[in-house]
């Protein structure tokens, strides 16, 4: 088990769609330990397996007293209902503060498999179904800022420009959890 780097904005690890996990084996072990022991030391509550640099369809999470793992998730949304108010969203692999207004569904259910292969659901409601979400975004390579409006959207890049993590080219993974806290990071 080890914390490993989290890849940030601009790595295209991000933006590739993760591969099936099909060998459930020590590998995999490994790698779900490494997503919770990266996600402990970050404080967020929730990291996909792309987010560390390995592009299979693996997230973690730690949501208001559930903590589990997801392997190859297929997400449905059951019904239309949006959620109301703390509809900001932030990112591990975006830090500096930087979050945003993200509608996202008030319920959500994951269905995949654990780390043996056994069948596995989750459902989740508010916070919980913001998660589920967000981490089955990672795993197609998409991130919350590709479904904000123009006009956030704009916002967020104007602030992009202003992080030092940003501007310097040779940073490549974030380590230092404490200057970026966001929705996705516990208090």
């Amino acid at each position: 088990m080890s914390i490993q780097p989290v890849r940030l904005y601009g790595d295209p690890v991000l933006r590739t769609r993760a591969a099936d996990v099909t060998a459930f084996d020590d590998r995999l072990r490994r790698l779900i330990d490494d997503l919770h022991d990266t996600l402990d030391d970050q404080r967020g509550a929730g990291l996909a397996a792309p987010q560390i640099g390995v592009g299979l369809r693996v997230f973690v999470y730690d949501v208001q007293g559930r903590r589990g793992h997801m392997v190859n998730p297929v997400l449905e949304l059951p019904d239309e209902e949006i959620q109301t108010g703390g509809d900001l969203e932030g990112c591990l692999s975006v830090p500096g503060g930087l979050y945003y207004p993200r509608a996202r569904r008030q319920r959500a259910i994951a269905r995949g498999v654990d780390l043996h292969g056994d069948p596995i659901e989750i459902r989740g409601e508010g916070f919980m179904a913001r998660c589920l979400q967000h981490e089955t975004d990672h795993l197609g390579g998409r991130l919350f800022i590709d479904r904000l409006d123009a006009d956030t959207r704009a916002e967020f890049l104007a602030d992009l420009e202003r992080q030092d993590w940003y501007r310097d080219s040779r940073t490549s993974v974030h380590t230092d959890r404490d200057d970026s806290r966001g929705v996705f990071f516990k208090p």
